[in-house]
């Protein structure tokens, strides 16, 4: 069979007419408001991690008051257990419960579990008490809150997270009280001037750090309330104080076992006689409280939801990671049983056309184009399609047809890639047809070896074993990590699984019969090749991955380039996961791709890079609040898990173990790169923005060490 040659070249389009074809994916400017989303998304994340946080006591945390340390002044020990200032002078008042009144106290809370058996306690003993509510539990829990004012109690404040106010500065200590009014305000309407330090009982045991911090609080308003001493006889008046669980509502029942003559049960501010002590808030500080407390259950929910995403992600992680190995094993297995004698069909070796697309390629078109012709297969006809290129590109491939007759030079004017796939195949003369990019490099036996599962007349196309071959620097050895780790790994299963989701541009083959069954290659995506190869699944054609056609293709050699290069490849394939939707609740080979192929693509590399900037903004707060030790455990076993499905994919793929040292690197930052580029991609999508085609520039890095041009 011997091709045509190739017509006359055009005259070189005009400027106008190639940026016609380039602008028809680039009708509107890239989004900008992504980076806001994202920002904000975080802000928001990293908000509601420290407000959580902080009512959790994880981020400045404060305990209970030392052991030894100095009493507090005479005056407030040998006082009452009610503490107070006297207006205008600032003196320190205390006072007593009168003879034969006791006030029932009860610190923490409210709680769902003890709070309201405690409630029925009192009820049936016609009996009030005070409650000094801890503001998280109150904002938690509101509707005990308002229970207990309904039913007479009094409610004092214990701070928002139970912190020990004498081991904070004044503003910590001022917003803690804060915080608890406000909560206090949001679910009840009330406010409270009655105040029980948390970690304190009887004034006689203050230290003097505690004495500073209740005066503090007294100077602002507050009535202090502390403790008798248990031994102190209830006709005599006394404070009793309980900490709100179990073991309280036990000893209140205890207390009413046994009638006592001439005392009564009653509340700090209805023994003293102090007016005021609670009161209805205004209508302004009721909304700053219910700001807060739904803030609380909003943030709440939110990180305890996260940690829960989280942890199904993890899990859902740790699924694909053996049933990759497990799939991969399989794959290995059936390509041995492949090769055994006596169960190997005769090698196919019909003729192959193969379609080189070209735009601004001069730096590796012609390392390209003398592989091809070094190949082992007994007849390749060679389609180069220059797109419009405004560089040497059509010169060299030209130059080079005019010495070898197996090659075919189509020139047209800019149109995108998948219009110069395209014009190929109708240049074409083969019914084997292998599509490739202007870049890669093919081994000598690779299109021999590419096309040996089309001896099963079910296969519509076949995904080769792409490599990098500029893997020098650290960002091509990432870059190399990633194509053998997941390109090739995630084949290998979509293989065994029959729903693989793309043949690569780089190298792929295809039957001609199945490229004109679904209509060529469509241009409706950036991601030609995978919507391509959707379409041919859903056609009912098997497609199969061959690992031992290999060739090698050029990676982006700087961040700016591969950015652009993993936008398009992401975008496009969003847009081509959304052209063939479909596919979900189809029949037949259709089905099984949608619900197989499509699920994971939705999964693995949508919904779960998605999260992953959560993931890290729960890592940098477990780091710095959390305790660093469990932070870097997790992220050892994390690392040490991906450097066991390194090695095992470098041992399939026979490759050295030598870039291993950058994993860690990679997971740290190259791995953040590529799920920001997932983000953008996903709000680029949701904001109905079209993305300009975004070609990679070609440097020639791995071509030049193969070939020298006029050579």
């Amino acid at each position: 069979m011997t091709p045509t040659r190739a017509p006359a070249a055009p005259s070189r389009p005009s400027r106008t007419s190639r940026s016609r074809g380039r602008t028809r994916h680039a009708l509107r400017r890239d989004p900008r408001a992504h980076w806001v989303l994202l920002l904000l998304g975080l802000a928001v994340a990293a908000t509601a991690l420290v407000f959580s946080g902080y009512g959790r006591h994880e981020i400045a945390a404060t305990g209970a008051p030392a052991a030894d340390c100095a009493p507090a002044a005479k005056e407030l020990r040998d006082g009452g257990p009610v503490l107070s200032e006297a207006p205008g002078t600032g003196a320190l008042r205390s006072a007593r419960m009168p003879a034969g009144a006791v006030a029932l106290t009860y610190d923490g809370g409210p709680d769902p579990s003890w709070t309201p058996r405690l409630l029925d306690v009192l009820k049936r003993h016609h009996a009030h008490a005070t409650f000094f509510l801890t503001g998280t539990q109150a904002a938690a829990h509101p509707d005990l809150v308002r229970r207990i004012r309904d039913e007479g109690h009094e409610i004092g404040t214990h701070t928002y997270t139970d912190t020990n106010l004498a081991a904070v500065s004044a503003t910590r200590a001022r917003l803690e009280l804060s915080l608890g009014q406000n909560t206090l305000a949001g679910s009840a309407g009330l406010g409270t001037r009655l105040l029980r330090l948390p970690h304190t009982a009887r004034t006689a045991a203050y230290c003097a750090d505690q004495a500073e911090a209740a005066r503090r609080a007294m100077s602002d308003g507050y009535v202090v309330v502390a403790a008798d001493d248990a031994a102190r006889p209830l006709k005599r008046g006394a404070v009793r104080q309980f900490t709100g669980s179990a073991q309280a509502v036990r000893d209140t029942e205890r207390l009413f076992a046994v009638p006592i003559g001439g005392v009564r049960f009653t509340t700090v501010g209805a023994g003293l006689g102090l007016d005021g002590v609670t009161y209805d808030v205004s209508t302004a500080d009721k909304v700053r409280g219910t700001a807060v407390v739904q803030a609380q259950a909003v943030f709440r929910f939110f990180v305890d939801a996260t940690v829960w995403l989280m942890a199904a992600a993890g899990a859902i992680t740790v699924a694909r990671l053996l049933l990759l190995f497990t799939v991969a094993r399989v794959h290995v297995r059936r390509v041995r049983r492949r090769k055994r004698r006596g169960h190997r069909p005769p090698p196919l070796t019909e003729p192959v056309s193969v379609i080189v697309p070209a735009y601004n390629e001069e730096a590796g078109i012609e390392a390209t184009i003398r592989s091809l012709l070094a190949s082992t297969h007994p007849y390749v006809q060679i389609v180069v399609v220059d797109d419009g290129s405004t560089d040497r590109t059509y010169e060299i491939a030209e130059w080079m047809r005019a010495q070898d007759p197996r090659i075919t030079v189509v020139r047209q004017e800019n149109a995108g890639k998948a219009a110069a796939l395209n014009t190929g195949l109708k240049w074409s003369q083969c019914e084997l047809v292998v599509m490739i990019d202007g870049d890669t490099v093919f081994e000598p036996d690779a299109i021999g070896n590419l096309i040996q599962p089309f001896t099963d007349p079910r296969v519509g196309a076949i995904s080769g074993n792409t490599k990098v071959g500029n893997r020098q620097g650290i960002l091509g050895r990432w870059q190399h990590l990633e194509y053998v780790i997941g390109f090739n790994l995630d084949r290998r299963m979509f293989d065994v699984l029959e729903c693989m989701p793309t043949v690569p541009g780089a190298i792929g083959a295809f039957r001609r019969t199945a490229l004109e069954g679904v209509g060529g290659v469509s241009e409706d995506t950036l991601a030609e090749d995978t919507d391509l190869t959707m379409a041919l699944c859903r056609a009912g054609w098997r497609v199969v991955y061959e690992e031992s056609a290999i060739a090698w293709t050029e990676a982006p050699d700087s961040v700016r380039q591969l950015w652009k290069q993993r936008y398009r490849w992401c975008y496009g394939t969003l847009q081509a996961m959304w052209k063939h939707r479909r596919a979900f609740v189809e029949g037949g080979q259709a089905g099984k791709f949608g619900r197989r192929g499509l699920t994971y693509l939705l999964v693995f590399q949508t919904l779960l890079p998605l999260i992953a900037p959560l993931v890290d903004v729960f890592a940098v707060y477990g780091l710095l609040f959390q305790g660093a030790g469990q932070a870097l455990l997790v992220w050892a076993v994390f690392t040490a898990v991906q450097v066991i499905s390194a090695l095992y994919a470098l041992r399939l793929d026979r490759e050295r173990f030598e870039p291993l040292w950058t994993l860690p690197l990679q997971i740290v930052v190259y791995r953040q790169l590529m799920y920001l580029v997932v983000v953008q991609s996903v709000v680029t999508a949701l904001l109905g923005n079209r993305l300009r085609w975004q070609r990679m520039q070609r440097t020639g890095t791995f071509s030049k060490g193969l070939v020298n041009h006029g050579s």
